[in-house]
């Protein structure tokens, strides 16, 4: 009866891990010792954000290029933005185990 339930507890282990194979499952856990399973999705936000940051910039810098001034809003911006990548990227560091 005993083994029923620890079968099960690995099962339920394995499913959360998101490892379908058991044997997958048992060799990592004892290779490692843990698994972490990782919400990626806050790393593409801010890999979107990058983008978005990247394509300002380079409207900027035509800009700049072709006037040859550079606007007290565009600085704004690009602080704004910066300040948004360092807040998302706080975030996920304080969330990595």
């Amino acid at each position: 009866m005993a083994n029923r339930g620890r079968k099960k507890l690995i099962e339920d282990k394995m499913k959360e891990s998101g490892i379908n194979n058991m044997g997958a499952y048992l060799r990592k856990m004892g290779i490692d010792g843990h698994i972490f399973i990782l919400d990626n999705m806050p790393l593409k936000e801010m890999n979107s954000m990058m983008t978005r940051f990247g394509s300002n910039m380079n409207q900027i810098a035509k800009r700049v290029n072709s006037t040859s001034n550079i606007y007290s809003e565009d600085i704004e911006e690009i602080k704004e933005m910066m300040k948004e990548l360092w807040q998302l990227q706080k975030s996920i560091l304080s969330k990595l185990p």
